[in-house]
């Protein structure tokens, strides 16, 4: 079962600010429906932290191997 944060608590396990994270990580970075949802169609905002996690695990491992990551993902 996935384990849902609010951006307070994403804030707290990935030590960025709640409003960078709901500013420049929300749609550029974190994807609605994969990242994140939006429940009952409400405004607030759930993450998904294995998603999350997964996304930081994979973009450490690329930038380690040397792989530029390309935007939205393209060439997956």
């Amino acid at each position: 079962m996935p384990q849902y944060l609010t951006t307070d608590e994403l804030s707290d396990r990935i030590k960025f600010d709640p409003r960078y994270i709901r500013e420049r990580l929300k749609g550029r970075v974190f994807r609605e429906g994969i990242h994140y949802i939006r429940p009952f169609g409400g405004r607030k905002l759930l993450f998904i932290w294995e998603a999350i996690e997964q996304l930081m695990l994979e973009e450490g491992a690329a930038r380690s191997a040397g792989v530029i990551p390309l935007r939205r993902g393209a060439g997956r």
